[in-house]
C-alpha cells in the first residue's frame, strides 16, 4: 500500500502519476493526486474527471517504466502494492 508521505509528495509536486491495476496497460489511470483517506485515493485525470481508486494498487509517477505483471518484475521504489 502506498504510503501518506509519498501521496503527501505527489500531491505537493503536482506530479502526474500511473495507477497499474492489473496486466493490461490499458487499464491504467493517468492523473494527479488530489485526496486520500486510509482506503482509497481520488486521482483527477486530464479530461477533468476523478476517480477513486483503492490505495492498494500500484502508484508511480508516468515517466518510470510500467513494471511487467506478468514476468513478476517488482514495481520501482516509490510504488507499491
Amino acid at each position: 500500500m502506498i504510503t501518506d508521505e509519498q501521496l503527501d509528495r505527489y500531491r505537493i509536486e503536482g506530479a502526474m502519476i500511473r495507477v497499474v491495476r492489473d496486466i493490461d496497460p490499458k487499464n491504467d489511470v493517468c492523473g494527479i493526486v488530489v485526496a486520500w483517506n486510509d482506503r482509497h485515493v481520488l486521482i483527477r485525470k486530464a479530461n477533468r474527471k476523478v476517480v477513486k481508486l483503492d490505495r492498494n494498487y500500484i502508484y508511480q509517477p508516468v515517466d518510470e517504466k510500467r513494471p511487467d505483471l506478468l514476468a513478476g518484475t517488482p514495481a520501482s521504489e516509490p510504488s507499491n502494492l
